[in-house]
Parts: structure tokens; sequence; C-alpha cells
């Protein structure tokens, strides 16, 4: 397996390569990243020089780029993580999700295709004309807000339709219905997965449990959107990665697999636990952490409720979390407290 990590510099991705690395099924590990304010290599310094490992600063945008790099490295199987993915940001500046998620897509399915199905004559994989989906895989990662927002019950299954109400999500949405219209118009093996909100060490500072974590340091307000009680299905980034590699793996061509951490939480209740792990950690005077918590304006078009049905990928694949919610925060919090120089570079990196 040559394998094509692309966003492998960011949060998810990083934690990928690290669960993946040593993996003798890969010969090869390729993470190809432009480097945006949330990719940082920073992240993979403990594996840079792995004798599997390399790295192509390649944007998504740039179609021959991204074709030559899989012709390159003669890549088998492919990890699509790349994306914008905060949704502030893309209530605030559109243009990027577009571009990156479903025009970026566009073009790393081209080259796929290109490249596994047009019998290249100098690969060194004999199956690759006559049956590309017996050593090649194309996985594409999405999320679970394609599919909208829940009410009080009730959970998204594969068969959910979509119904995405930002625009982060509906650039995701897009980008999934071009991976399955490549599966079946042209034969590419594809597998898509949508996971649950993810949480763990080398996340940027921008979403809410960093961002938590982070204000109690500084002893600033921690923001907490409308009420507080908007809902999210929390899952631990290292069980997300072993989940992508059963996918990538094991899982059947063509489908679709949700991925969560059974583990739904609101807002306001993830802020009280932080403030309480962080009292306990991290003492500090001034009275209970609590008190820093601060209630704003709520993001225009919040959803109110997302939860994730796994019963398909435990039921066919065995998968399901290691990690309770209380387990993962912990390490979580642990984490940035012993990490605070990488917090501070990443975060004078993207000022810059």
């Amino acid at each position: 397996m040559n394998l094509l990590v692309t966003g492998g510099a960011g949060f998810i991705g990083s934690n990928v390569i690290h669960h993946l690395i040593d993996q003798p099924a890969i010969a090869r590990l390729v993470n190809l990243d432009c480097l945006t304010y949330a990719g940082h290599l920073e992240n993979l310094t403990a594996i840079a020089r792995h004798p599997k490992y390399a790295f192509e600063k390649i944007d998504l945008r740039d179609k021959s780029a991204v074709l030559a790099c899989v012709q390159r490295h003669d890549i088998t199987h492919v990890l699509h993580l790349a994306a914008e993915s905060h949704v502030d940001r893309s209530i605030t500046g559109p243009g990027d999700f577009i571009h990156t998620n479903i025009v970026g897509t566009f073009h790393l399915l081209e080259a796929c295709r290109t490249h596994w199905l047009s019998a290249p004559t100098h690969s060194t994989h004999a199956t690759t004309a006559a049956n590309p989906a017996a050593s090649h895989r194309f996985h594409h990662v999405s999320t679970d807000e394609v599919y909208g927002s829940l009410g009080p019950t009730g959970h998204f299954t594969e068969a959910t339709s979509y119904a995405p109400n930002s625009p982060y999500s509906a650039s995701k949405a897009a980008s999934d219905l071009l991976v399955r219209a490549y599966h079946h118009t042209y034969g590419l093996p594809v597998v898509i997965t949508n996971c649950s909100n993810n949480y763990g060490p080398y996340q940027f500072p921008e979403k809410l449990i960093p961002v938590i974590i982070q204000n109690l340091l500084a002893r600033r307000p921690i923001p907490v959107y409308g009420d507080g009680l908007n809902v999210r299905d929390w899952l631990f980034v290292r069980d997300h990665a072993e989940a992508l590699w059963q996918v990538l793996t094991r899982g059947a061509l063509g489908e679709v697999y949700n991925i969560g951490g059974n583990n739904e939480w609101p807002n306001l209740r993830i802020v009280e636990l932080i403030c309480d792990l962080f009292d306990e950690l991290a003492p500090t005077a001034g009275g209970s952490s609590r008190d820093l918590i601060t209630f704003v304006k709520d993001r225009p078009g919040h959803d109110r409720r997302y939860a994730i049905d796994a019963t398909k990928i435990r039921e066919q694949l065995g998968w399901t979390p290691a990690y309770t919610f209380e387990r993962g925060i912990r390490e979580t919090v642990q984490w940035y407290l012993a990490n605070q120089p990488w917090v501070s570079a990443v975060t004078a990196k993207s000022h810059a």
C-alpha cells in the first residue's frame, strides 16, 4: 500500500499518520498538505524522518500538482481528510470552502481516476488495469453535519437524507456526492465515512474544546453560544483514526459508514466538565473556573443536535470506540496543559 493522506498536517490527519505509520501493510505514507493556518508540520515532528514517510506541500486546488503527486508516488490508497472545516469561518468567508472542499476533491478524484483506471504503463501494480478495486481504495472522510439538525430524539444513519445548514456542511455534502458519482459512473473504488465531532491532541485552538482550555489558562471569559444546550456526539480522535483504518482496508466498496463516539453532550455540560477538570489539574486562585462561563449571541444557522448511529460499522467491521468521553477529555486537557509551547507556535504562525 502506497497511502496518500491529504490534510495530514492538520488535527485529524496528523493523528491518523501517527496511528498508521507503523502498519506493516503500508510501504509508503505520503502526506499532502498546503499548510494553511490549521496545518502544522510541528504536529509530525516525531515521525518526520520515518523511512516510510514523505511530505508534499501541495494545494488541492492545483489540479496538475495533485495528479503529479499521485503518479510520482504510485498511490494505491487515499485517505482524503483535507478540508476547510471551521463552521464560523464558512459563514464569514464561504469561498475557500467551495474551492477546497468541492473543487479540491474533484481534482483528487480525477487524479486517481487517471492513474488507476487508465492503466499507466509505469505502475508497479499489475492489477491496476484489470481490477483496480482489488488493490486500490479512495476513502473520503466527511462529517455528520451533512445530515443537518436533529430534534431531541433520533440518530443519523447512513440512509438519512442530506440537509446541510452551513456553507461548510454544504461543501462537504457536495464532495460526498461527487465521490459517490465517481464510483457509480467510473467504477472508482471508493468508501465514505461521516463522523461526529472530533476532539483530542493537536486540534487547532479555534474549536470549542481547545478554546475552553486556553481561555481557562488565561482566565478569560468562556463564550457559550445561545443557551448552551446544542448537543453534539463527541469522538476521540484516536478512536476515529482506528475506525478510518478499518473502513479503508475492510469496508465494502461504494458504502457509507457513520463513525460516532456514542457520547452525546450539550455544549454547556462540556464547558462545565472542563472547568471542573481544570480546577483539579491546574488549580489557580480566583474561585471556580465555572465563573468564567459567558453566554453570547447564538451562531447563525446553529444546528441544535447531532447524534450518530454507528451500528453499521460495529456490526460489519467490529469497530467500537475505546474511549469514554470522560477519559478522552481528561487526556485532552492534560495534553494541552503539557504542550503550551505547541499552542503558542501554531497560534503565532496563524497570525503571521
